[in-house]
This record gives C-alpha cells, structure tokens and sequence, in this order.
C-alpha cells in the first residue's frame, strides 16, 4: 500500500536544526567533558601509545634501555609491565570516569546487556589469542630492541584482522560502555579507536622498515 504523499513530504519539512539541537542537547545533559575524571581518562587514552611508541623508537635508535639493563630481553619485559601498568591506570580513569557521568536510561535494557556481553567476549578473545600468538615479546615490542620474529605472525586471529589486539581492547571498552549505560564511556571508546588509527599510521611503517631492513642480516 503505498504511503500519503502528504506524509512522504512530511519528510521534506523536518526541521534539521532542531534534530541537531536536540542532540547537542542530549548529548551535553549526559556527557560533561570539563568533568576532571572524564579529561583524565582522555589524557590517559591519548599518552598510553604515544609513550610506547616514543619510547620504542628512542629505544630502536640509542638502545639506551638494553645497555641499562644489560639484555634487550630485561629491556622488552620491563616496558611491557610499565605498558601494563599504563594500561590498568587508563582502565581505573575509564571507569572512574564513567561513574561520574550520568547513565542514559535508554541503554539500560535486556539488549545493551547482551550486547556488552557479546562486545567484551569478543575483545577478550582478540586480546588474548593475540598476546598467545605474539608472546610477551611480540606483544610488547621486541621488534623495536632488536628480537625480532621469524616469520610473520598468520594464526587466528591475524587471519582475521589486521591489529586485532588494538581492536579487541576497543571492543572491550565499547562493551563495558553499554553495561554502565554510559554515553561518556561511548565517547571515551571513541576517543580510544581515534588514538589506535592514529598510533596504527606510525607504527605499521616503522615495524616495516625495521623488518626489511634487518632482512639481508637474517638470511
């Protein structure tokens, strides 16, 4: 049966600055981004890959780390727990942060549940497939001191994905977002995938360059 024309170009005579209003509306009564736990997590999100990348690359060109602690073995395992350690404080800013922000009743149902539940498991299976695949030193760049992998890690789940553990970290914040029913915890992943893409531009061409570089040494 085919619709009114009056309500088809209803359509045409919406008001689109009230629509966007209403959602600077909504979004200002549920998210308040001067909130100094909310710019702490931001500010935690945002230096977590740009220490370990400046880190990393500082270390690559004076190997400053590895004569400090005698092996770049020492070397890789004591910035993968500082990296750990990081990573627990952006988690303790995360939640704090969306403890302080007002819940959005309309996540607060039977499917958001679900939904979180799916999210996490699935970040949770990318996280963790991924460190088993790369090891400690995979994970936390042993490339960058010098060990470097044999072949090219394929198994699940980089025969998936490309960077599944930046993504399956994202998920799990995402998930964790829509169990709190917080819309500053959705902006905060956000803000979390904005600073991967970002750190992902850098890090895949170095790692390359390490690579083809060390190349005509390995054979």
């Amino acid at each position: 049966m085919p619709f009114p024309l009056e309500c088809c170009g209803g359509l045409n005579n919406v008001d689109y600055s009230k629509v966007d209003l209403t959602a600077m509306t909504l979004l200002s009564d549920y998210v308040n981004v001067t909130d100094p736990y909310f710019i702490a997590a931001v500010l935690s999100i945002a230096f977590n890959p740009l220490f370990w990348n400046l880190v990393g690359r500082w270390e690559h060109r004076s190997r400053s780390l590895t004569r400090l602690f005698g092996s770049p073995y020492a070397a890789c395992y004591f910035l993968g727990i500082v990296i750990i350690s990081l990573n627990f404080l952006r988690s303790h800013c995360f939640e704090e942060a969306m403890k302080s922000q007002p819940k959005l009743p309309l996540l607060e149902c039977l499917l958001g549940y679900y939904a979180s539940l799916t999210l996490i498991a699935v970040g949770i299976l990318l996280v963790t497939s991924s460190f088993l695949a790369l090891g400690f030193i995979g994970t936390f760049l042993g490339d960058y001191f010098g060990i470097l992998m044999e072949t090219k890690v394929t198994a699940f789940p980089f025969n998936v994905m490309e960077n599944p553990m930046y993504w399956g970290s994202t998920s799990i914040y995402f998930g964790w977002s829509l169990m709190n029913a917080s819309p500053g915890g959705l902006i905060l992943t956000v803000v979390v995938a904005l600073c991967y893409a970002v750190a992902l531009l850098y890090e895949g061409p170095f790692t390359e360059e390490i690579y083809r570089s060390k190349a005509p040494k390995c054979k």
